[in-house]
């Protein structure tokens, strides 16, 4: 019985229907790299209104660690000349994606914090969250390498508060001074307006290769934490130290983080490459897929606390943004969960126009001395004035808080509201005096600021407790699984390639890379031709060797959830196994795809029509997360179609899962393939889905990729 309509009309039941020569003259060259600014040359670094400037590395503060002061003219302007570089996109982040979801907190925190939202476990307290890359435009890929943006709204009932972090837990800077410059360097360089979303180019590594407090930041963009498989497998940090205050007024030290209940996973560079080119939007479209599938992604809030009496107990600074608590010292405390469970309606009115600032606090959380944050809690709101349009961009829905707000600020560009009343000023008696202040002490109390000490004089200094630029970054590398080091080693050696300059390559590899590890400048050397001296002895070490939070591998998922898998099939392809494939992909919560060689429907073993969810050519292996091709009486057909051959090598190369069933097993001589834990030979779909699920939680066939210099391309 013909059965083209009964196997579309069970693909349909199961909700898984488909649904993607250099010719300049080489002295000449040359000469190009060679040229400095000649308009700057002897002349001193001043302000804009010409006044000399003697320290451009430190912001002033109040005592070596104490809080930045607002009369740091020099700052100041060179903040807010930054804010406003760019219009109307956002100067860092601009290429983002977002979406809604709430905030769920568990039992006890009241332990830590008087914060409602965190303590009242009956409450859903809606959020949105923004993810993007750092250095690109708009217009420029997802899967660049690059460190993401993590930023988070919470519409609380006491106020909005918005924890703007990264995908790393530290910066390239330590103090807001020298934000505009590192910015600057690894934008695309002014004269060409080159590279796109990329850091491999001159600016940015002459930059960090000046400025060794970078040298962690660097580290961690140049892992697989730099090129995420999608945005619902990274991690989530504060990047800063924090406060927390309970309800007795009692304030210790905070880190946050977010974990993916996904696990995390990356890109191969490869594959990372290749995306840029083939779905320039993989990482927005694989978001919204999946919430759109109901496969809602999740994270677990958590804290590292530090008693305040703990604050100088460390062999680092808590206060500098370029250095982690390992967990080993202070483990995580989950507080919470989130999750994401619905897209916008419109990309411009929400993604693009939503507002973060760190300085958006609510009571029971306050801030540190921290000169990177101190510096960014001017930064974010004086960049809206130029993006949004003025100082009402706290009036547009998507940054408009859910609890009411009044006060007597009025008027300006924007201005939604209509008030009412004579007085727009306070105190007053026209109107009673309201809206009046909230004393602290009353329940639910207005905000008070910690009532820290500060003793110390104005000074333009880094306290020598942020001196150790090294030992973490050390650290870091050397917890991390021996196929994330070798990729740290081809990543730098990738970018470093590109830098044109060759005293700007040696200086990173010889006074970077060999102050983190002798091993790792060592083999980036060779692959650049650099011979690298033995700095060894003058190492710093931490109080650990090894931290084993660090590497990607201590989180694995418990499940295959939200996976994608591509099945290609062709005329005379075994039907029953393709119902057998979408039964277990229910159950398991996976995304299936039947590819075909065109968009047109291919036909069953016993003549039944298959409707393709799309065509090989178009939907190529580096969006899938493992590959099955399906048995039939078409192996003949399979070896005749190079774009076949070519998906099956591709995905082999980059280390994904394959299948092979039935006499499609025959493929893998055939290929030049060399069997491993990875190539899954069976006649039976069912007899190989528990080590399908075992190598999709683990992301990858790592042991492989010791083969892939002798795998085409």
């Amino acid at each position: 019985m013909p059965m083209s309509d009964n196997f579309d009309d069970y693909r349909k039941k199961s909700a898984l229907a488909g649904d993607t020569p250099d010719k300049s003259n080489t002295s000449d060259k040359s000469k190009q790299l060679d040229q400095v600014r000649s308009d700057a040359t002897n002349e001193a670094l001043t302000t804009n209104q010409g006044v000399k400037i003697s320290d451009n590395q430190n912001s002033l503060k109040a005592g070596v660690r104490g809080s930045t002061l607002l009369e740091d003219f020099i700052l100041r302007e060179k903040i807010t000349h930054f804010d406003h570089e760019r219009i109307p996109e956002r100067i860092v982040h601009a290429r983002g994606v977002g979406a809604h979801g709430f905030f769920q907190a568990y039992p006890g925190n009241e332990k830590f914090t008087k914060a409602s939202f965190l303590t009242d476990t009956s409450i859903q307290t809606p959020i949105f969250v923004r993810l993007s890359t750092v250095q690109g435009p708009r217009g420029s890929a997802d899967t660049v390498r690059d460190i993401r943006g993590f930023a988070i709204k919470f519409y609380t009932q006491e106020g909005n508060f918005d924890l703007v972090g990264n995908n790393a837990p530290v910066f390239f800077v330590q103090d807001g001074i020298k934000f505009p410059d590192f910015v600057h360097a690894v934008k695309p360089e002014p004269h060409t307006e080159i590279p796109t979303g990329a850091s491999a180019h001159d600016t940015f590594w002459d930059f960090v290769s000046l400025v060794p407090e970078s040298a962690h930041a660097v580290m961690w963009a140049m892992s697989d934490r730099g090129v995420p498989r999608n945005l619902r497998s990274i991690q989530g940090f504060g990047v800063h130290t924090f406060r927390m205050i309970d309800a007795d007024g009692k304030a210790r030290f905070v880190k946050f983080h977010w974990t993916p209940k996904q696990g995390l996973s990356a890109l191969v560079w490869d594959e990372a490459q290749k995306l840029a080119g083939k779905d320039p939007d993989f990482h927005r479209r694989d978001l919204y897929e999946a919430i759109e599938e109901g496969l809602y992604p999740e994270w677990e809030l958590g804290v590292q606390i530090v008693e305040e009496e703990d604050e100088m107990s460390f062999d680092f600074d808590l206060l500098d943004p370029t250095k982690i608590i390992p967990e080993e010292l202070v483990p995580v405390t989950p507080i919470g969960k989130f999750i994401l469970n619905r897209n916008v309606d419109n990309f411009f009115a929400e993604t693009e126009q939503i507002a973060f600032c760190p300085g958006h606090i609510v009571s029971g959380i306050d801030f540190t001395n921290d000169p990177l944050l101190q510096a960014r809690l001017f930064s974010y709101t004086d960049t809206q004035l130029s993006r949004l349009g003025g100082p009402n961009f706290h009036q547009i829905p998507i940054n408009k808080p859910v609890c009411p707000f009044h006060n007597h600020q009025r008027d300006a560009m924007h201005q939604h509201e209509i008030h009412k009343g004579q007085a727009s000023y306070q105190p007053n008696s026209i109107d009673d005096n309201w809206p009046l202040e909230t004393p602290p002490s009353e329940k639910n109390g207005g905000f008070e600021s910690y009532q820290e000490r500060i003793d110390g004089h104005k000074i333009r200094q880094r306290s020598d407790s942020f001196s150790d630029h090294f030992s973490q970054a050390r650290l870091y590398y050397q917890s991390l699984a021996p196929h994330e080091q070798k990729h740290v080693v081809d990543a730098y050696t990738f970018e470093l390639s590109k830098v044109q300059r060759p005293h700007i390559r040696e200086r990173e590899v010889k006074t970077i890379l060999a102050n983190i590890d002798m091993d790792l400048a060592k083999q980036v050397g060779q692959n650049l031709g650099i011979d690298v001296p033995n700095l060894e002895e003058n190492y710093k070490q931490t109080s650990l060797k090894k931290s084993e939070r660090l590497s990607m591998q201590a989180f694995i998922p418990d499940d295959i959830q939200g996976k994608k898998i591509s099945v290609l099939i062709h005329d005379k392809t075994n039907t029953e196994t393709l119902r057998t494939i979408i039964n277990w992909s229910i159950k398991e919560n996976v995304i299936v795809h039947l590819l075909g060689p065109t968009l047109a429907p291919v036909t069953g073993v016993g003549g039944e029509v298959i409707t393709c969810d799309g065509m090989q050519k178009a939907e190529p292996s580096v969006i899938y997360d493992a590959v099955i091709i399906a048995d039939g009486d078409n192996l003949n057909m399979v070896q005749a179609d190079g774009v076949t051959k070519h998906y099956l090598l591709e995905a082999y190369k980059h280390l994904k899962p394959i299948v092979f069933l039935g006499n499609k097993s025959e493929l893998v001589d055939q290929l030049g393939l060399m069997p491993d834990e990875g190539t899954l030979l069976q006649d039976d779909f069912s007899q190989v889905t528990e080590k399908l699920k075992y190598l999709l939680r683990h992301h990858r066939v790592w042991s492989r990729e010791a083969l892939m210099e002798a795998i085409p391309a």
